[in-house]
């Protein structure tokens, strides 16, 4: 290995190479939490609805097939959520590797990384970043299309 920055401009343009996919970072972050809400509030929901199919024997039977249809919906709504997280964390491993491929190969002509490298693994986190995207949509679509406007009493 060894060092090629020789003066302050060349370290601020090392920084900011690596730096520029940090933003993409920052989304992916912003969208693990949203996906984790939407997440926590449906398997809340899941919990109560299986909590009264399972204890509450007096349950009409009306009202016990839309619990049993609301479940099903919950359990989709759940895998659609975990796909958009798996997605959305990979997206940020391939981003963060991005960013130490940029910054090695021009700090310490770190010889290992190739151009292609960069670009593969950036253009990755940017297609897994719109599959978690896609998934997400997804899943508010379908959650919309199931909301229960007419539960029966």
């Amino acid at each position: 290995m060894h060092f090629s920055i020789n003066s302050v401009d060349s370290v601020t343009s090392v920084i900011q190479l690596a730096l520029a996919p940090v933003f993409l970072l920052s989304a992916v972050a912003t969208l693990i939490t949203a996906i984790t809400a939407r997440l926590a509030r449906n398997v809340d929901r899941m919990r109560f609805v299986q909590n009264e199919l399972a204890n509450n024997h007096n349950i009409p039977d009306v009202l016990r097939a839309h619990y049993e249809k609301e479940f099903r919906e919950y359990k989709t709504r759940g895998r659609l959520g975990t796909g958009a997280i798996f997605f959305d964390v990979l997206s940020g491993v391939l981003v963060s590797m991005t960013v130490l491929e940029l910054f090695l190969t021009q700090a310490i002509e770190f010889s290992f990384f190739r151009t292609s490298f960069v670009i593969i693994t950036f253009v990755l986190g940017l297609l897994s970043f719109m599959v978690a995207l896609t998934f997400i949509l997804i899943e508010v679509v379908y959650a919309h299309l199931s909301a229960s406007w007419d539960v029966p009493s």
